[in-house]
């Protein structure tokens, strides 16, 4: 029977089905062990394993059993911890982490030492393996198999190579043991793996019929991937009827005795993807995926700012003016992690958002989870700040590949079909210090860009950009450049000789892709508020730098604050303009700094336009300097002993979260703030609360005049002001959304700043809020609290 192939990614592909009927038996094997029981998640080797202890020791009894049964197959409380394949894959210090501090629902254990290793043994030894031993068979034969004469690879991928309309195999050997793998190939039947049971949909209009799996589904609403391995997303009033298919997409193995063992063999030596870039290239990105990210298609959302110019302002109008009264909320998700800072990223209805070392795939529609991907949290003892809290604000997009930045910098690729990891790449590269990862890389091209935090702890800050395809190292720029380095550097400091350091750059930059640059902000110098050992401007802290995106070279930089003692590092939205100013075009570069100074600079060149001040209490310096564009010093800049009163306080008169400006309203919308610490000299640590109940702190969301930085509208908002992190969007609907301190999510008049809508997420806001269309409808979204919240207008039914 001959089938016509489906083309997809420039290759032939059957739907998953036909393969199985028209193809050799090997294929079959493959296709049939993936859809029968192997998911993207990772796997322990094939292996036995034995029956578990027959008495469960008393400790036992006394603590786990209420939740997860007197045999410890689970109730209704807690899942089984037996013979599971993500149990397998969890090493003694893994389970020992989870009984000491709890996770998700279960509560923390602080049992003594002693008692947490017994149940440690216990339940390893509940998912223990009786043999190690590898699979006989020519590993090298099966190899080829997969990826050659067996054309596997064209349905499923391998340690980042092959296809992923199927599940991914690059961990099999560590997910199914090896009588589990015997039987899904002799009655495949027996275990179909989770998202990957055939469905027919018929739509409403009676004719149309779809058939594919359901990868994800509700009692309303329906994700299909269909053999073309795209998602669908389907509301209940979009289809009439979802149909199973009673078995599995595959029949039983048929080949020879020979072939199996040979594949067996090959994919028991499949335990999952190796720190470093692929030794083989896939096929690079096409120019069509490119364009998706340099020009997004109305209603996608691809990157952590929504465009590479790093601008929260979407053309998108269906909410607007008139109707944002009527925006209710649509769906909600909830991420075990308090405090989200992700924006969710949206292209072609998929949304996708993360948490504390976790990635998650959504329909936009219903926020129905498709996959997710987890790795364990970091240890305490390797990474430091906001890294070892857990903060991260999102994830990269380019054609079938997902980027993220764990907790400890490791920059990884996940399929954006599967969530299988595809490569993982170490950035700081075995250096020695508390580097973190926070921010969402960037890509731009066919390269990913990220940065690096943890310049508080003296790390020295880096940019690197890898590429998409592999993870190779394409070029890395350091911020604290040494003696001896080349550049326009006119102070150059020994930070690694004094164990000084700094300039991190843990937040998302910008870049414009008709000139090929790339515009990434620094963080602050270390010791934060002692500078007696860093004399100088302390270069590239708390600047803009402007680098050849191919090569990294550097083409200018501007700093903001030289010789910083107060942490104001210059990790604040960089937003790239090309509008008039003062009656002229100009390629422009806005940056409401921390230091609380609102800068215009023109990007070509990196010379400053305008400098203004953008809060009322900033008493460090009286201006900026026109002639050299420094800051001219007040006493109240120098940190002393005893502790000096300086405003903006440490949080800085900004942040990092997001700004907005709109060509309609020739305004820049930024989240202001009004207060001031008490800074001492010291190597760490050097800051205390000011509190002045005449003038209590203020969060202030200001509309400024690019021309003249005038503010030409503004809003105080009650409460806490560090409970508040969210930044704004604004919309061609004429309007600016934004995050309150009483955890309100609101939208007011882009030109007045009139309230017209606001609803109450009753959780502090420390996210940035964005906004993309599916199938004609807009919908807005934000994190709050632990959730994930979208909202939208009344559906037309």
């Amino acid at each position: 029977m001959k089938i016509a192939p489906v083309h997809l990614k420039g290759k032939s592909h059957h739907l998953h089905r036909l393969i199985f009927r028209s193809s050799p038996p090997i294929v079959r094997l493959v296709s049939m062990v993936a859809c029968a029981g192997l998911s993207a998640t990772s796997m322990a080797r094939a292996q036995f394993a034995p029956s578990p202890p027959a008495q469960p020791p008393r400790l036992f009894v006394q603590t786990c059993t209420l939740c997860h049964g007197g045999d410890a197959h689970g109730t209704d409380r807690a899942p089984s911890l037996i013979d599971t394949p993500k149990m397998r894959t969890m090493s003694d210090a893994d389970v020992a982490e989870i009984i000491r501090k709890g996770k998700n629902r279960m509560p923390a254990f602080p049992l003594p030492p002693a008692d947490i290793d017994a149940l440690t043994r216990y339940v390893r030894a509940l998912n223990s393996s009786e043999s190690s031993a590898l699979v006989a068979g020519d590993t090298n034969a099966g190899k080829r198999i997969f990826f050659g004469s067996g054309q596997c690879s064209n349905c499923h991928m391998a340690n980042g190579r092959g296809s992923s309309l199927a599940p991914d195999l690059s961990s099999v050997a560590r997910r199914l043991k090896l009588k589990e793998l015997e039987q899904s190939l002799i009655d495949p039947d027996a275990s179909i793996a989770t998202g990957y049971g055939t469905v027919s949909v018929k739509l409403r209009d009676g004719k149309t019929m779809l058939r594919g799996y359901a990868r994800a589904q509700g009692s309303h609403d329906l994700v299909l991937q269909t053999q073309d391995g795209h998602l669908q997303l389907f509301d209940e009033l979009e289809y009439q009827t979802i149909t199973p298919e009673a078995h599995s997409a595959m029949p039983a193995f048929k080949g020879t005795a020979s072939e199996r063992q040979d594949l067996l063999a090959f994919l028991s030596t499949l335990s999952g993807v190796a720190v470093g870039p692929l030794p083989e290239a896939p096929a690079p990105p096409s120019q069509a995926e490119i364009d998706m990210v340099t020009h997004p298609k109305s209603g996608d959302w691809p990157t952590y700012n929504g465009s590479l110019s790093g601008n929260r302002s979407s053309t998108l109008t269906q909410v607007n003016q008139k109707t944002v009264a009527q925006l209710q909320p649509q769906w909600t998700y909830t991420i075990p992690f308090y405090g989200l800072e992700t924006t969710p990223v949206v292209v072609d209805g998929v949304m996708y958002v993360t948490g504390n070392n976790q990635v998650y795939a959504l329909s936009g529609r219903s926020g129905r989870e498709i996959w997710r991907y987890e790795r364990p949290k970091s240890p305490g003892a390797t990474i430091a700040g906001d890294a070892a809290i857990g903060v991260n604000r999102g994830v990269a997009v380019l054609g079938d590949r997902v980027f993220y930045l764990t907790d400890n910098a490791h920059l990884i690729a996940l399929d954006r079909l599967t969530g299988a990891l595809l490569w993982d790449i170490d950035t700081p590269e075995g250096a020695a210090g508390l580097y973190g990862g926070t921010a969402a890389p960037l890509v731009v091209g066919d390269l990913v860009v990220t940065g690096v935090s943890g310049g508080d702890n003296g790390i020295r800050g880096y940019i690197a950009a890898y590429k998409t395809t592999t993870g190779e190292l394409v070029w890395k720029f350091t911020t604290i450049p040494k003696l001896g380095d080349t550049g326009p550097v006119a102070d150059t400091w020994q930070g690694s000789a004094l164990g000084l350091g700094g300039g991190a750059t843990w937040l998302s930059g910008s870049a414009d892709t008709e000139s090929n640059v790339l515009y990434w902000a620094v963080g602050n110098p270390h010791p934060d508020t002692d500078g007696d050992e860093r004399a100088g401007s302390n270069l590239y802290t708390n600047s803009d730098l402007a680098l050849d995106l191919r090569t990294g070279k550097l083409l200018w930089y501007f700093q903001f604050t030289p010789h910083d003692l107060h942490d104001w590092d210059a990790n604040q939205p960089i937003v790239l303009v090309d509008d008039k100013w003062r009656s002229q075009d100009r390629k422009l570069l806005l940056h409401a700094n921390r230091n609380g100074f609102l800068y215009v600079l023109d990007r070509t060149t990196g010379r400053p336009l305008m400098a203004t001040r953008m809060v009322d209490r900033l008493n460090w310096a009286t201006g900026i300097n026109q002639k050299d564009w420094t800051p001219e010093l007040l006493p109240a800049n120098e940190t002393t002993l005893q502790g000096t009163v300086t405003c903006p306080a440490v949080r800085g008169a900004t942040n990092w979260y997001s700004t907005a400006y709109s060509s309609a309203t020739h305004l820049y919308y930024v989240m202001t703030v009004e207060d001031c610490t008490v800074y001492r000299k010291a190597d760490d640590g050097g800051y205390g609360r000011y509190l002045d109940p005449a003038h209590p702190a203020q969060k202030i969301l200001r509309a400024f005049d690019i021309d003249t930085g005038k503010v030409s509208w503004q809003i105080s908002l009650p409460g806490p002001v560090q409970s508040n992190y969210s930044g704004v969007l604004t919309t061609s609907g004429g309007l600016v959304f934004f995050g309150e301190n009483s955890g309100g999510f609101a939208a007011v008049d882009a030109v007045t700043g009139k309230y017209l809508w606001h609803f109450e997420t009753n959780h502090p806001i420390k996210a940035s809020p964005m906004t993309y269309e599916i199938n004609g409808r807009q919908y807005i979204a934000i994190a709050s609290g632990p959730n994930i919240l979208s909202f939208a207008l009344p559906a037309t039914r």
